[in-house]
């Protein structure tokens, strides 16, 4: 018997209905909601204690490591990642991590967490899985279903057959988001929202895949066999994965399976899947707004605004929403929220750039931001973190000047090594190889002005990259 329950937690999702705080080059889980950390961070403090919970195994995509291993490195944690190399739902991406959990320990008991979600209460959350660990010793699917609040259309519910408050309750059935009188008639029936997260030995969740889907967990096997190993991540292999049907785990086995059970629940939870839910979860103030940034307003109540910049006013305002990011603001119904997916899915299907990526692009050394853009200029803002190291590099068709802004600079012009301290500059003429590192302690900030008859960011030749991105792709500054 294992003597600690393994966390897997699945950090891949986009939070489209979120944007656009949330998007796909920078997803919620990643982004401060309700304070000072990430959800993501949250989640992995909540399984910090390592008398109860196992070493992590943090299932993400290749796009969101360095993020993930930045965010770890901030609360000093650590965990193994496993890295998709495509998204295909978390059917496949929980299986590959059992399959990993499994090989490295037989008996293993894994907690299959999202790492998106709000949970208030994290002594009741644990109590909750130790509750559930002895029917999942014993061969069952142990989820978590929460005692609902109020009727909620944007969750799932779960029938369970009546016994004693706290036993793991075999699942009479699962039931998709309903309207909202039918939400009512379930809770007078004694429903639970199903949360998403759930116990299980890894064997016994590998063999339920195995019997319901023997070709897509086949497939799966495959590509965690053939794995290859990068500086301490897990890359599953490209070709097996990708012949893996996209799946959830509730339509791949848990809608399936003859062996789901619940664990009643009450844990302060939410899936923060809509600005409604985060407006329910977050602090307001005596006129029940949320507001994060320079904000104002007047006779207004239930709102929730948020600015990353400009001073914002709301006037004569009741449960609206405003998110104002450098580059795009949404205005809408709090009660509407959860139709923002479809504004989303809307500007992708018309190539609306800001759909997808933020101002600010994360990079595995900091971040850069385009502040000015003409025919034949782009201005940058660039900050690189402490022992941050672009990568040695050269341009055909630009030249850029460096200015620093805060921090210290090691920068490399073809032979020369300079350090640079704020106010002082360097040229970096066109063809010449150049980087720039952060060797201090604090946040290097900088200003970079390219010139040249060509700016896109494809015009990299890349000499040497720490971070091993062998294939050059598309970044304003390595």
């Amino acid at each position: 018997m294992p003597s600690t329950i393994r966390p897997l937690i699945l950090c891949g999702g986009a939070g489209t209905r979120l944007w656009p705080m949330s998007r796909d080059s920078l997803p919620k889980q990643f982004i401060p909601l309700t304070g000072e950390l990430s959800s993501f961070q949250e989640t992995m403090l909540r399984v910090a204690d390592r008398d109860v919970f196992g070493w992590p195994i943090v299932v993400t995509s290749e796009a969101y490591r360095f993020e993930a291993e930045r965010q770890l490195r901030a609360i000093e944690m650590d965990a193994t990642l496993l890295l998709e190399p495509e998204p295909r739902d978390s059917g496949p991406a929980i299986l590959a991590a059992c399959l990993l959990a499994a090989e490295d320990e037989p008996d293993a008991c894994v907690a299959v967490l999202a790492s998106d979600h709000a949970i208030r209460d994290r002594g009741a959350f644990v109590r909750s899985l130790q509750s559930g660990l002895e029917a999942a010793m014993a061969g069952r699917i142990v989820t978590f279903g929460i005692a609902p609040t109020h009727p909620a259309t944007g969750y799932g519910y779960i029938e369970a057959v009546a016994g004693p408050a706290g036993d793991a309750l075999p699942v009479r059935r699962f039931v998709e988001k309903p309207d909202a009188a039918t939400a009512a008639r379930y809770i007078e029936e004694g429903y639970l929202w199903n949360s998403g997260n759930f116990l299980t030995m890894a064997a016994t969740l590998v063999e339920e895949y195995q019997r319901m889907r023997p070709g897509d967990a086949g497939a799966v096997r495959q590509a965690v066999s053939d794995r290859t190993q990068d500086r301490g991540a897990i890359l599953i292999d490209r070709t097996p994965y990708r012949q893996a049907e996209k799946l959830s785990i509730d339509y791949a086995v848990m809608e399936r399976t003859g062996l789901a059970s619940v664990v009643r629940s009450a844990w302060g939870w939410s899936d923060v899947g809509t600005f409604d839910a985060l407006w329910d979860v977050s602090d307001r103030d005596g006129d029940d707004n949320v507001l994060h940034g320079d904000i104002q307003t007047l006779a207004s109540r239930g709102c929730f605004v948020r600015s990353t910049g400009q001073m914002t006013s709301v006037v004569g305002a009741n449960d609206l929403v405003v998110i104002v990011e450098p580059d795009a603001v949404l205005v809408v119904d709090r009660h509407r929220s959860g139709e923002v997916k479809m504004l989303v899915e809307d500007m992708k299907r018309r190539s609306v750039p800001q759909a997808s990526a933020h101002s600010r692009v994360h990079r595995p050394w900091g971040w850069y931001e385009v502040r000015d853009l003409g025919a034949d200029f782009q201005v940058k803002r660039i900050a690189v973190y402490p022992g941050g190291r672009l990568s040695l590099q050269k341009h055909r068709y630009r030249a850029e000047h460096w200015v620093v802004v805060t921090g210290t600079a090691r920068v490399t012009i073809d032979e020369t090594i300079r350090i640079l301290r704020p106010n002082e500059h360097a040229e970096i003429p066109l063809g010449a190889v150049h980087r720039l590192e952060n060797t201090g302690s604090s946040l290097l900030e900088i200003v970079e002005v390219q010139h040249g008859s060509y700016l896109g960011e494809d015009d990299i030749i890349r000499i040497e990259d720490i971070y091993n991105r062998i294939v050059p792709v598309q970044e304003a500054a390595e």
